[in-house]
């Protein structure tokens, strides 16, 4: 296959190619605004009649959004370079340049309202499912993941109030954790709500805050923390059933099952505890089913090299409609948020944010999410337009092919552009990852730390050793 609009692209997008180049590091500013026009609607952010963002300003909405998006795109970059790019764009459309000072972009930053980024990323993950269409669903039914993450602020005062560090660590030694539930769909991978809190909110307490997220016919899937008795039993009333690993300290019993639909595979019945949920207020708790039933699931499976027998807990009832390997199949997916979570704070850079204020911590979070849902939107439509598979895709691949489209696009006319976005879906789509299902994930470090000390201590009570060295025996008898 040629590619005539972009000759140097092929053998770095290839599916068996080289992978060594930056991320995102020379996106073009103007040709990322570009798409944003044409993925996100005028009016969610339009000019307000009245209040702080109904002047008429440099830094309106939709700049400022764009600014802001572009920036959590390329990471570690600078107020001062986000600036620099506005005013290069200005330039090129024969406009006054902006003030080079950051003051009026870190101010337009902060008139951001916090629901119109809310609002922005259930757009764009509707719209990622919208291009999907029934791909990836179970039955036709939706499937929304659901899980928790922490993220690092700055160690400042402001955020140490809000988000406080971690327990165990002495004070100015940590940093504050800003603990994040995301629910994004399993079939685009985009996320569409997220609750944030503290590392003391629990998981099931942060799900709380997004009931509203689900509608009628949605399956949730999730890990341990959600196969309790007020999320088996609470969700099913609002038309939505539930998968979840089972909760260590519940042991079945197959041979009380109410009905055996299997081998591994039971009807159970669960009775409602005696003391209610410190989640739930005492109406809640009374609207609860005394007993709910519930179907259990054994299966074995190579986890870390070692074979360990794992237990799942649903409401999908019926084992003709809903095969005991389809549900085992459906839970192996859910690797795909661990891998989702891995792409937002690794590859984008978002493990630790850079606000000094927690208003403005939340905001940047959004901004991290946005931009992970418009990949994804893109994804989505060359998906579409190839036949592939939504798993299959590069996330990495797709985010580099768009750094050099944004670059080629540069001074072209509408449908040299056109042809050139209808050439990157095809290179996006044949940028394909290998099937590695049984392939080792270990959680550990292969480059060696400095032989510093840790700072246990405040910085002015900090005294170091000056030869913490391993190697200090050596240099002193050169």
């Amino acid at each position: 296959m040629t590619t005539p609009f972009f000759p140097a692209l092929r053998a770095q997008l290839a599916a068996q190619g080289r992978r060594h180049f930056q991320a995102l590091r020379a996106l073009d500013f103007p040709g990322l605004a570009q798409q944003l026009r044409e993925l996100i609607p005028a009016h969610l952010l339009a000019q307000e009649d009245e209040g702080p963002n109904s002047r008429d300003r440099v830094f309106s909405l939709r700049l400022t959004f764009e600014s802001f998006v572009w920036q959590m795109l390329k990471p570690k970059t600078s107020c001062r370079e986000v600036v620099r790019a506005v005013q290069t764009f200005f330039k090129s459309q024969g406009r006054g340049a902006p003030d080079s000072r950051t003051g009026g972009y870190v101010q337009a930053r902060q008139r951001l309202p916090f629901e119109r980024l809310e609002k922005t990323l259930t757009h764009t993950a509707h719209t990622a499912e919208r291009r999907l269409g029934q791909q990836g669903r179970l039955r036709g039914r939706p499937v929304k993941v659901v899980d928790c993450s922490t993220t690092q602020l700055p160690d400042t005062a402001r955020n140490q109030q809000r988000y406080p560090q971690a327990p165990g660590q002495n004070p100015g030694c940590g940093f504050p954790l800003l603990k994040f539930l995301v629910l994004f769909s399993l079939s685009s991978g985009a996320i569409i709500r997220i609750a944030m809190g503290t590392w003391k909110n629990h998981d099931l307490r942060l799900l709380r805050q997004l009931l509203d997220a689900f509608e009628r016919g949605d399956i949730l899937l999730g890990d341990r923390a959600y196969g309790d008795y007020v999320t088996l039993a609470s969700l099913p009333q609002r038309g939505v059933d539930v998968l979840a690993r089972c909760h260590g300290a519940r042991r079945p019993d197959f041979r009380k099952a109410k009905k055996r639909l299997g081998r591994h595979d039971g009807v159970f019945e669960w009775c409602k505890g005696y003391e209610p949920s410190k989640l739930l207020s005492p109406a809640e708790w009374e609207q609860l089913p005394a007993t709910i039933r519930v179907r259990i699931i054994h299966f074995d499976a190579v986890i870390r090299r070692r074979k360990k027998r794992v237990t799942l807990v649903t409401t999908l009832l019926d084992s003709t409609d809903f095969p005991a390997k389809e549900l085992v199949a459906l839970y192996a997916r859910r690797w795909n948020l661990e891998l989702a979570l891995r792409h937002l704070k690794t590859t984008m850079g978002m493990e630790l944010l850079r606000c000094q204020t927690p208003d403005m911590a939340q905001k940047e979070l959004l901004a991290y999410l946005i931009a992970y849902n418009l990949i994804r939107c893109l994804m989505a439509q060359a998906v579409v337009a190839a036949g592939v598979e939504m798993n299959r895709l590069s996330f990495k691949g797709t985010v580099d092919a768009v750094r050099q489209y944004t670059t080629a696009a540069q001074n072209q006319s509408p449908n040299q552009r056109r042809q050139l976005w209808n050439q990157l879906l095809v290179l996006i789509a044949e940028d394909l990852v290998p099937l590695r299902p049984a392939r080792q994930e270990p959680r550990a470090i292969k480059r060696r730390p400095k032989a510093y000390q840790l700072l246990n201590k405040h910085r002015r009570l900090f005294r170091e050793v000056s030869h913490r060295c391993r190697y200090h025996k050596t240099r002193a008898l050169i």
